[in-house]
C-alpha cells in the first residue's frame, strides 16, 4: 500500500503528540482528520485555550474533531464517514471500543514507557520520581484493557542523573515520532509483527495530582531529589516555607542537587544558608535547593531568592 492510500485519523492533545503528527504529515501520509480535546477556558479573562494538536492541525489545513463525548452519535457518524484505515493515538484519553475497533487495520498507541512498566497517565514523571535509570517508548494495538494490547515495537533510553521530566519528555517525543513513522511504514508494506505484553508485575503510572507534588522532607535525600526532578518543570514539586519572621508561603522547587558538602545535623525541612547557597534537611542528611519559584513570583536561582527571602524551614 502507498502512503497516500492509507487513510489515518490521529488522536492527541499535547505537544508530545504534535511531533508524531508532524512526521506523518511531512512524510506524505493521508491524515484525514485530527481528534483532540475540546477548547478550555483559563485565566481571569476566561480565554479559550486550544490544544497544541489543534493549533498544528489548523495551521496545516487538517479537519479537527473535538467531541465532548467519544460515544456521541454525531462524532461516531463522522468517523464512520471518513472510513479511515488506521487510527493513531498519542497522549489522549481512553477510547471506547466503538471508536478503536472501527478502522480495518486497527488502532495503535504510542506510550512513553517500556510496557508493561508504567501503565497509566504519567509514565515520564513516575519513572524519574521512582529513581529509574532507564525507560523508553512502546507502540501497541489497543484492546479492551488499558495499555495492555499487543506490542508492535519498543525503544529504550537511559535516564541520566541530569534528566528531569522536561528533558526526558523532549527526548521521548522525538524518539516517538521516529517510531510512529516506522510503525506506519511497516503497516503500509505489510512487514509489521506484534507480540503479547510480558506477563507479571508492573509499576503503575497514575495521573499526577497536587497532593503528589508536595515534598515529604522526612524522606531520604535521593528520594526527594528524584521527586523534584520527576516533577520539573511541570507541574513542579512544592513545599510551604516559613521565613524568619514567621510568615508562610508556598514555593515550587524546580532544581536540586545531592551535594557532597551538604551540612549535617539538620532536622527534616530545616534550612541552612551557606553564603548564597540554600540547603534543607532530609531524613538522612540535606539537599541543596538550586532553583525555586515563590508563589506569584518568577523562577529564580537560590542566590537570587536569598536576596529577598530569609527562610527558616520548610513545613512538612
Amino acid at each position: 500500500m502507498k502512503k497516500k492510500d492509507l487513510k489515518i485519523v490521529f488522536f492527541g492533545t499535547p505537544e508530545f503528540a504534535v511531533a508524531s503528527l508532524d512526521r506523518l504529515v511531512e512524510e506524505g501520509y493521508d491524515v484525514e482528520a485530527v481528534v483532540t480535546m475540546p477548547d478550555k477556558t483559563a485565566g481571569r479573562g476566561h480565554m479559550l485555550i486550544q490544544s497544541d494538536v489543534k493549533k498544528y492541525a489548523e495551521a496545516h489545513g487538517l479537519e479537527v474533531l473535538q467531541p465532548d463525548k467519544l460515544r456521541a452519535e454525531n462524532f461516531l457518524t463522522r468517523l464512520s464517514e471518513i472510513d479511515a484505515d488506521l487510527f493513531i493515538v498519542i497522549a489522549f484519553r481512553m477510547l471506547p471500543e466503538a471508536v478503536w475497533a472501527m478502522p480495518r487495520l486497527g488502532t495503535f498507541n504510542l506510550h512513553a514507557s517500556v510496557l508493561p512498566a508504567y501503565r497509566g497517565a504519567a509514565p515520564i514523571n513516575r519513572a524519574i520520581m521512582n529513581g529509574e535509570t532507564e525507560t523508553g517508548i512502546t507502540t501497541f494495538f489497543l484492546n479492551h484493557e488499558i495499555d495492555k494490547g499487543d506490542i508492535i515495537d519498543v525503544r529504550k533510553t537511559e535516564i541520566s542523573p541530569e534528566d528531569n521530566a522536561g528533558t526526558l519528555h523532549d527526548r521521548l517525543m522525538t524518539m516517538g515520532a521516529d517510531m510512529v513513522a516506522e510503525t506506519v511504514g511497516k503497516i503500509c508494506d505489510g512487514t509489521l509483527t506484534t507480540r503479547p505484553q510480558p506477563a507479571g508485575e508492573f509499576v503503575p503510572a497514575p495521573k499526577i495530582f497536587r497532593e503528589d507534588c508536595a515534598i515529604k522532607w522526612d524522606s531520604p535525600t535521593a528520594e526527594i531529589h528524584n521527586h523534584i526532578r520527576g516533577l520539573s518543570p511541570y507541574p513542579a514539586a512544592f513545599s510551604t516555607l516559613k521565613d524568619e519572621a514567621g510568615r508562610t508561603f508556598d514555593v515550587k522547587i524546580l532544581t536540586s542537587a545531592v551535594s557532597d558538602d551538604a551540612p549535617g545535623g539538620l532536622a527534616p525541612g530545616e534550612t541552612e544558608v551557606r553564603g548564597r547557597r540554600l540547603f534543607a534537611g532530609t531524613s538522612d542528611g540535606a539537599i541543596e535547593i538550586l532553583e525555586l519559584q515563590p508563589s506569584g513570583k518568577k523562577r529564580m536561582d537560590a542566590s537570587s531568592f536569598l536576596l529577598g527571602y530569609h527562610p527558616a524551614r520548610f513545613l512538612m
